[in-house]
């Protein structure tokens, strides 16, 4: 990864992949926060949330070729967003806190032990370290093209982050598939 996504991180989250005491604590607080819920889940929310991702990579792809950097890499974030945001539903979630999204990422998807049917399911992808720290990064660069008077970014950087996000995207559907 470019050390800018690196320079913009935002939430460690080493503590909560090594610890898992902490990142329960961290969703009970999301939870008693009502930032992270358990409502009734239809198969068509998560599909929506998959079709929204999709949607956004069409619009960075564009965003892309008339030179609209900033606005790729926040197409990007809200790419990852939206398909993360179905990962967690499939898992009988919803959250509206960007952290609380990442917690439930980790417990339910990163290097956890699964069931035979979640096995078929994922046929064998499972989020690692890496696809939960880009998710992260690709958070703060939102921000940070958001947020800041720079309009000026690295057109390799960007294009990376638009490749790394399609094969985050990809990754999710393949482990939504089926359902």
């Amino acid at each position: 990864m470019p050390s800018t996504f690196m320079s913009w991180c935002f939430v460690d989250i080493t503590p909560l992949l090594k610890k898992p005491s902490e990142l329960n604590k961290k969703i009970r607080f999301y939870i008693h926060k009502h930032s992270l819920t358990k409502p009734t889940i239809t198969l068509r929310k998560i599909q929506g949330h998959v079709e929204k991702a999709e949607h956004n990579l069409k619009f960075v792809k564009g965003a892309i070729g008339i030179g609209f950097l900033d606005w790729a890499i926040v197409g990007c974030y809200y790419s990852i967003y939206h398909v993360a945001l179905a990962l967690i539903m499939k898992r009988g979630y919803f959250s509206n806190n960007h952290e609380a999204t990442i917690c439930i990422l980790i417990r339910e998807y990163y290097q956890q032990s699964l069931s035979c049917g979640d096995i078929q399911l994922v046929a064998g992808a499972y989020l690692d370290t890496r696809d939960i720290l880009f998710y992260a990064h690709s958070r703060d660069e939102r921000q940070r093209a958001s947020y800041s008077t720079n309009i000026s970014f690295d057109l390799g950087e960007v294009t990376e982050l638009c490749e790394r996000t399609q094969l985050f995207v990809r990754k999710a559907e393949e482990i939504l598939e089926g359902l």
